[in-house]
């Protein structure tokens, strides 16, 4: 990373290969001719801390800008709901590492002294910090996130002994007189803080007193959280032009961090989004490709969005390279209050089902996983009907679909697409074997609108004791002498 033709960060490939922090564009491509350098973007950089931002913001609602690409969480009141600090702690890196940066994350009671654990923790990483378009990127927490580099500090004596080993120069206000402070032997803050207050205060002004009682506690800190958005839309612009459509994985995880930052600040579950994939621009230019993902219930977990996104777009056939992604919350609803039972679901809870069936809908399509849906007919062939699981039915709509007088007659539990017309023998039905009748008879005489049916309806019996399902067809006025004819309808477990 160049900053006016000088290293401003380097990669460890590049940091064994000799390259430095200080070094201009030509000692670089003399020691690693291969270098992939890139100019240092404030506005890239600007963007990424945002969308850093964006994705903590599902761990607290107090998140503020801090400077040096620093993010400072207020996190006392998220401690017991994570797990801890290190539970948290292991959350918040991973939320990095799935927005593809780095970074040092520490603790402190104090937000200042977080702030100042974590730009020295960055520094140690190595000449900087962060990857991508972020220089020195950290995350301090007041109140308790840990972090490398030993940087997890509980108590307020704890953290004035840490402190008074930091150097002066982690201090933006004191880089203008550090020359001043090497010549008189002052190099950590615990040398600046037994200086004469006065004195340092003429030289050197009031801000640097006051970041540095604000790292001790000797003052209040006040701070403008993060407000976000009143409705999500965010955009990544890919590095490459990618041309399969299971290779946009990252990216989309990308956008889905921040989109569960989101729905968990203005606490509101996701039912629908769309990811647009955007292509070449210009003579060749097409339209996005929409990913639309419709969730039967209301979600603001990144897994599970992840894990549909990684079904869809295994099987998602682009028209063109992709330069670009799109997400969007399409719609979204108040998140739902935890359940008020008293003992959990045994097997998982609805909300559970509910995934397994969303993930299945995703690898196997709409089309493939369905629900039944009862009929207002006594007809059984039409009696239910078969639709999509994400179809959302309320179970007074299904008891008001069923006839009252057919909800509490037995039913097979599997029945058949197309009866099959069964043999006689012995003037018996014969399935395999004489079929015994063993229940009265169930007469259902309906759709004389469309389809009329006259059949008297029992339940038979095997030799291998199986119940089967079977109905005996009324010819109206053929007379008594006509031979009934005999069908399996179904086959009861």
């Amino acid at each position: 990373m160049l900053e006016q033709e000088r290293v401003l960060a380097v990669s460890p490939l590049a940091r064994a290969a000799g390259v430095g922090r200080g070094m201009r564009r030509g000692g670089v491509l003399m020691l690693m001719p291969e270098a992939r350098l890139h100019e240092r973007s404030a506005a890239r950089e600007a963007e990424a801390l945002d969308a850093v931002a964006l994705a903590m913001l599902q761990y607290t609602p107090q998140v503020t800008l801090a400077e040096e690409a620093t993010l400072l969480l207020d996190i006392g009141a998220s401690l017991r709901l994570f797990g801890g600090i290190r539970a948290l702690c292991a959350r918040v890196r991973a939320s990095l590492r799935a927005l593809g940066f780095t970074g040092a994350v520490s603790c402190a009671p104090t937000a200042r002294g977080a702030w100042l654990l974590a730009r020295w923790g960055a520094n140690r990483i190595g000449n900087g910090g962060g990857n991508g378009n972020s220089s020195g990127s950290g995350v301090g927490a007041k109140g308790g996130v840990g972090g490398k580099c030993g940087s997890r500090v509980l108590r307020m004596a704890s953290l004035e002994r840490r402190l008074e080993r930091l150097p002066v120069a982690l201090l933006p206000p004191a880089w203008p007189y550090m020359s001043w402070f090497e010549g008189i032997g002052c190099e950590q803050l615990g040398e600046l803080r037994r200086l004469p207050r006065p004195g340092l205060q003429r030289r050197c002004g009031r801000e640097l007193l006051d970041m540095l009682d604000a790292a001790y506690g000797m003052s209040p800190e006040l701070y403008d959280w993060i407000v976000p958005p009143e409705s999500f839309r965010a955009r990544l612009e890919l590095f490459d032009r990618i041309e399969s459509a299971d290779l946009l994985l990252a990216g989309a995880h990308y956008l889905v961090s921040q989109l569960t930052g989101w729905l968990c600040a203005r606490q509101l579950a996701v039912e629908r989004i769309t990811l647009f994939m955007e292509h070449e621009r210009g003579r060749v230019a097409m339209p996005p490709t929409p990913l639309e993902i419709a969730l039967a219930e209301p979600t603001w977990r990144d897994e599970h969005l992840v894990r549909l996104l990684r079904e869809r777009l295994a099987k998602q056939e682009l028209p063109g390279p992709v330069i670009g992604l799109v997400l969007e919350a399409a719609q979204v609803k108040a998140m739902a209050p935890p359940t008020e039972s008293l003992f959990p679901e045994p097997g998982g809870t609805e909300e559970d089902r509910m995934r397994m069936l969303e993930l299945l809908v995703a690898r196997l399509g709409p089309d493939n996983v369905l629900q039944a849906l009862p009929q207002a007919d006594y007809r059984p062939e039409v009696a239910n009907e078969w639709v999509p699981v994400q179809q959302k039915v309320r179970a007074a709509e299904r008891a008001a679909r069923l006839p009252l007088d057919v909800a509490s007659l037995p039913r097979p539990s599997w029945l058949l697409a197309k009866p099959i017309a069964l043999l006689m023998r012995n003037h018996r039905p014969f399935y395999s074997s004489e079929l015994k009748v063993a229940s009265t008879p169930e007469r259902i005489e309906a759709g004389w609108w469309s389809d009329t049916q006259t059949r008297d309806y029992f339940i038979a019996e095997g030799k291998d004791h199986t119940l089967y399902w079977i109905y005996r067809e009324r010819i109206v006025g053929s007379g008594d002498d006509a031979e009934p004819r005999w069908y399996l309808h179904g086959l009861f477990g």
